[in-house]
This record gives structure tokens, sequence and C-alpha cells, in this order.
């Protein structure tokens, strides 16, 4: 499963955080990597911490790294130096929806209220507005699944499966799922 002999045809929104849980970053890097060869595209918010490790790992296989901002916030701070593509978006909803409405794949890791807010608004997408993979990946990650379905904020129903959500320990772990959706995509 190796696509990036050509431009990508599929694009990630991946939800990181700044400040990333201690160990994380060859992780989000690991990541990157992973998605790219995949043939995905990646968005983020276009700051360090694990979003640029993520995007270290994905320009090692030459994969357009989008940055989605908010416009006239400078004091966020400089573009981690893999961004290729800026979109400046006027509100936070036009963000999120920058990220989402043609994504192919959600992964969200750890990080700040940011990250949870942006990790929320794809959960309600996914199971409100159109199905899309969400993908919850490393410990913290994980773990923050599990308090969700533990305290019945994450609970299924006939008319709100959530069977787009998957948690996925490691880097193993997400290339082997990135496996199984290409081969679901090839399917008949």
């Amino acid at each position: 499963m190796t696509r990036t002999d050509h431009a990508p045809d599929l694009t990630v929104a991946l939800f990181a955080g700044v400040v990333p849980p201690d160990g994380a970053e060859p992780l989000a890097e690991a990541a990157g990597a992973a998605l790219a060869r995949a043939g995905y595209a990646l968005r983020h918010g276009g700051y360090n911490g694990l979003m640029e490790a993520a995007a270290r790992g994905a320009a090692r296989h030459q994969t357009p790294v989008t940055a989605i901002t908010l416009a006239d916030r400078p004091d966020w701070g400089a573009f981690n130096p893999f961004v290729t593509t800026t979109v400046y978006s006027p509100t936070v909803g036009a963000r999120l929806h920058a990220y989402l409405d043609d994504a192919d794949l959600v992964v969200a890791m750890g990080g700040g209220v940011g990250t949870l807010h942006e990790l929320t608004a794809a959960l309600y997408y996914a199971t409100m507005i159109r199905p899309v993979p969400v993908r919850l990946l490393g410990p913290t990650a994980c773990r923050l699944s599990t308090f969700l379905r533990a305290e019945g904020w994450l609970t299924e129903s006939p008319t709100r499966p959530l069977g787009f959500l998957r948690e996925l320990p490691d880097a193993e772990a997400l290339t082997a799922d990135l496996k199984a959706l290409d081969a679901g995509r090839c399917a008949p």
C-alpha cells in the first residue's frame, strides 16, 4: 500500500496538540509518514508539537501539508516549516468545516482544549452530517475514548452508530487500519 508515487488523492484532518503528552512526538511523526505512504494529504493547525512531528513524517514523502487556522491570530505563532499551503478561516466554525467537509479520515491525538474541541466536532460531524472514519491514536486519545464511553458521552444507538470510531494504540495499528480502509474503498 504505497501511494506516494503520485499526488495524494485522499485527505486526513489531524487534530493534535501543541504541548504533546510525554513520548508522543515519535508516534506523531510515524503517523504522518504512514498517512503519507497511504496516499493522504495532511491538514492540521500548522503549529508545533504533535502537528509539526506529523508534518515532518508526511514531508519525508513529499506529501502536501495544509495549515488551517483562524485569520487575524498572529499571536498563535509561526507555522511549522513543513506547511506547504495555508487556509485562513474567518471563524472557528468555518475552520472546522475547512477540516471536515471533504476529509476522508480524521486522526486525533493528545492535546489541549483546542484539540478536544476539534475532536468533538469531528465526532458530531461523523454521527450527524456525513460518515467519516475517526481514529483516536495513541495512549492519551485511547484513554479519552474509554472515559467518554464509560461516562456515557459516547453511546451507540440504532440512530447513532459508532462504527466510524476506532482506538489505535500505536503506529502499527494505524498502518493496519489504513490498509483496511484502503481495501474497503477498493472493494466492488
